[in-house]
C-alpha cells in the first residue's frame, strides 16, 4: 500500500479528479471536492431512476418535500427549497400533468393551495428515496460511531448556512 504524503489529499485520488490534472491549490479544496463527488455518488442511482420516468432530482426534491408533509402549501414549498417562483412552476406543473402530484384550495386559506402526492407520486419518491437511503446507509456503514457522528455535525452547520 502506497504511504500518504504529507499534505496528500484522498480527492485527489478520485479518478475523475485525478485524470483531469487538477491541483490543490487551498486545504479545504479537498473537502469541496469530496463534498461534490460524494452527493454526486449518493444520487447517482436515484438520478438513473428517475430519468427512466422523464423526471430529474429537482422533481424528486418536490417529491420527496411533499411526502414529509401533512399540509405544504406552494409558498411554504418554495421557501423550504430555497427557489423562486418561476423556478419551481415548470417541474411542479410537469408533476400535476403527469399524475404524480395534486393541488388542492386550502380550506382555511383560500388563497393557498395545499400539495399532496398521488399514489403515483409516492411510489416514485420512495422509490429514488430508497437508492438515496440504500447508498448513505453503506457509506454511514463503513465509517466508525465517531466519524458518523461528526459527519451529521458538519452537515448541520453547513446546512444552517442555507
Amino acid at each position: 500500500m502506497k504511504k500518504k504524503k504529507v499534505g496528500e489529499n484522498p480527492a485527489f485520488e478520485l479518478p475523475p479528479v485525478k485524470s483531469s490534472g487538477m491541483r490543490e491549490l487551498h486545504s479545504l479544496d479537498g473537502a469541496l471536492l469530496l463534498m461534490h463527488f460524494g452527493f454526486r455518488g449518493l444520487v447517482a442511482e436515484a438520478d438513473l431512476f428517475l430519468q427512466h420516468h422523464g423526471l430529474s432530482r429537482v422533481h424528486h426534491r418536490v417529491l420527496y418535500a411533499i411526502a414529509r408533509s401533512e399540509s405544504l402549501s406552494v409558498g411554504a414549498l418554495l421557501e423550504l427549497l430555497g427557489v423562486s417562483k418561476q423556478a419551481l412552476h415548470k417541474p411542479l406543473k410537469q408533476l400535476q400533468d403527469e399524475g404524480y402530484v395534486v393541488a388542492q384550495r386550502d380550506p382555511a386559506q383560500h388563497r393557498s393551495k395545499i400539495l399532496r402526492l398521488t399514489a403515483k407520486g409516492a411510489r416514485i419518491e420512495n422509490a429514488a428515496s430508497k437508492r438515496e437511503r440504500k447508498a448513505i446507509g453503506e457509506a454511514l456503514k463503513v465509517v466508525k460511531p465517531s466519524h458518523r457522528r461528526a459527519w451529521f455535525e458538519i452537515m448541520a452547520v453547513l446546512a444552517r448556512r442555507a
